[in-house]
């Protein structure tokens, strides 16, 4: 499946604290558009999703090390 993302942020193996703050951060400059994660650390997959249901950005995809993530 491809979909659109408004930017792409390459986050390798970092971890789920540094992830999720870094995350954060550039969601909060770009609300309502789409950011494509790509993230190789094994507790992406769910840390993610845990972050996304607890901050109200939208998880909108997962395939692999990518996610495609709607900031509210």
């Amino acid at each position: 499946m491809i979909l659109a993302a408004d930017d792409l942020w390459d986050a390798g193996d970092m971890g789920c604290g540094e992830l999720v703050l870094e995350l954060r951060t550039r969601l909060r400059a770009m609300p309502g558009r789409t950011l494509k994660v790509v993230a190789t650390d094994l507790g992406a997959h769910e840390d993610l999703p845990s972050f996304c249901r607890m901050t109200g950005h939208a998880l909108l995809h997962a395939e692999g090390h990518a996610f495609w993530i709607r900031a509210k």
